[in-house]
């Protein structure tokens, strides 16, 4: 079961709607470093 492209743009207006498009910017960068630093902490889980 994959998303298609309707899916991913209607989940993106939704998101818009709800933060505001000033806010999105922030909320992605914020989401970014999370994941790094999940894969950060993966590969250090790796390592031992």
């Amino acid at each position: 079961m994959g998303l298609s492209l309707s899916h991913i743009l209607l989940v993106l207006v939704a998101v818009v709607l709800v933060f505001g498009a000033k806010r999105l910017p922030s909320i992605m960068q914020d989401l970014a470093k999370g994941l790094r630093a999940f894969k950060d902490g993966l590969k250090d889980g790796e390592e031992k």
